[in-house]
């Protein structure tokens, strides 16, 4: 099974991508085999920074990112999002790249899954 998450959310402030990530983990200790897709767009991909400090017993959205990339899932941020923010492909997460809109409407045509956060 494919599923993709589509986040648009900024990292903090809400828990949607914190719970975004928090399923896909389940799901790729619950059922291996499924392909995750994540494709961050509009405030999401600040997400995507590397160097994120977060106060001790905080959850770390890069750590959560690491771990879901670690075990097989593909991450894309949104490439004109990125501009707009200021945020090159030097700055972001070891795994995570830039994309298109193109990528996320080829990944939504060819999955079982579509959640949105």
């Amino acid at each position: 099974m494919k599923i993709l998450f589509v986040i648009n959310d900024a990292p903090y402030g809400t828990e949607k991508i914190y719970n975004a990530l928090r399923l896909a983990m389940a799901l790729q200790s619950e059922r291996p085999d499924t392909e995750i897709h994540i494709f961050l767009m509009a405030d999401s991909v600040t997400s995507a920074l590397t160097a994120q400090s977060t106060p001790k017993g905080f959850y770390n959205i890069e750590r959560m990112i690491k771990s879901v990339i670690s075990k097989g899932a593909q991450v894309k941020a949104c490439g004109s999002c990125c501009s707009a923010r200021g945020i090159e492909n030097t700055s972001l997460i070891n795994g995570v790249e830039t994309s298109t809109i193109i990528q996320l409407a080829q990944w939504t045509a060819g999955t079982d899954k579509v959640l949105t956060f």
